[in-house]
């Protein structure tokens, strides 16, 4: 599973929790530059991951509507508390199995 995280500068902790859902790669971009907002998506991205806290809104919408388009599942959260990774883990989980119950997921995996 390849998996993409807007936002935030260091990420360790949720490239350890990735890595233990089974995330065989992890691309970030912490979106510090403006430039970030007009990148395209990875080839084979599988989850979009955007941390809300270090995100323009502008940025956050433009990616949304990039993976609506391209039907790749997505998560908001605040920061990476114990609830934010329920929700991811849950996210993960469902679309192993084809079928996120994730209800603040926003992809195409239901």
């Amino acid at each position: 599973m390849s998996v993409l995280v807007i936002g935030g500068d260091k990420i360790t902790r949720l490239q350890s929790l990735l890595e233990t859902l089974g995330a065989t790669k992890t691309h970030h971009w912490n979106s510090r530059r403006n430039s970030t907002s007009h990148k395209q998506l990875p080839q084979n991205t599988d989850m979009i991951i955007m941390l809300t806290d270090f995100l323009k809104h502008n940025s956050m919408d433009h990616f949304k509507r990039q993976a609506k388009k391209c039907d790749i599942p997505f998560i908001c959260v605040k920061g990476l508390s114990g609830c934010s990774e329920c929700q991811i883990t849950q996210m993960v989980e469902g679309i192993r199995q084809n079928k996120c119950m994730n209800p603040s997921c926003s992809g195409g995996c239901k």
